[in-house]
């Protein structure tokens, strides 16, 4: 599977997006050279995260054996990097991408002081919280069915004095949001099924099938999403979701079958395409 499948991890790039503490020791030698047998192909970069995230040398024996033995390396880490921030992940839950800031930096062209910020299908709330971060205060929610996102997203939305909710989609929100969402991200699974066995071994073993498996063609969860929207957002209020070039065409189609406004946005460096659409701002 290319490295650019829609849901293929970047593991170095995306703890390194952070840089690591100035006091680092220098890579062991013998680290990299263990990483490296092991598979790690940015063996250097991961050794000097690992040495500077252990305590201790007894810590950094075990994490190096956990990423020897294939973890994502923001599970052993305990954090990934993005959009500047360091982020809390754990084991189970889905790493957020370095694509994905792109789908951060577009919502932040339509998000206004104040507004209604819902990170739907939020896995660790990363892009909700940097969204937060990058785009002053807003009244931020996220929403996740799996219990370890859950607890997860908590830790990453406090400091935007989130609030994190655990259920199906839109069913797990507060009923008082509907028609007042400003800005909803729906970073939802959009790996077709018969290719998530293609998926590199760490999102493939180490994440949540259900943060990767979009159905037959990868749309399915957007489709859901895209049928409930309008009644969610506000008037004149967007629904950003990240998508594959290839399925870009299928997915605007939900979306303006769903009554909504749509366009594409697309980023070359990230190899990142997001589909938007906005709920007409009269309302109708």
């Amino acid at each position: 599977m290319p490295a650019r499948h829609p849901a293929a991890p970047s593991s170095t790039s995306s703890a390194s997006s952070v840089p690591s503490a100035s006091s680092a020791p220098p890579s062991s030698p013998g680290l990299v050279a263990r990483l490296r047998a092991a598979g790690c192909v940015f063996a250097e970069d991961e050794a000097e995260l690992l040495l500077a995230t252990a305590r201790t040398p007894a810590e950094l024996a075990a994490m190096a054996e956990r990423r020897m033995a294939g973890l994502p390396l923001e599970h052993v880490l305990g954090w990934a990097g993005f959009c500047g921030h360091r982020m809390r992940v754990g084991p189970g839950v889905f790493v957020p991408r370095r694509r994905s800031e792109f789908l951060v930096h577009t919502a932040a062209r339509h998000t206004r002081p104040g507004a209604v910020v819902v990170d739907l299908c939020c896995g660790s709330g990363a892009l909700g919280a940097a969204l937060a971060a990058c785009a002053g205060p807003v009244e931020l929610h996220a929403a996740d069915i799996d219990p370890a996102a859950v607890r997860c997203a908590r830790a990453n939305v406090a400091a935007a004095g989130g609030h994190v909710h655990e259920g199906d989609l839109f069913a797990a929100l507060p009923r008082e949001l509907r028609g007042r969402i400003g800005v909803l991200l729906a970073n939802v699974p959009y790996v077709p099924t018969q290719e998530v066995g293609l998926l590199p071994p760490e999102a493939r073993d180490h994440e949540p099938r259900v943060a990767l498996d979009g159905g037959a063609d990868g749309l399915d969860v957007l489709r859901r999403v895209a049928g409930a929207a309008a009644r969610w957002l506000a008037p004149g209020g967007v629904v950003l979701s990240e998508t594959s070039d290839r399925q870009a065409p299928a997915a605007l189609r939900a979306l303006t079958g769903s009554g909504l406004r749509a366009r594409t946005a697309r980023c070359a460096d990230r190899a990142a395409t997001v589909v938007l659409g906005f709920r007409p701002a009269d309302g109708t």
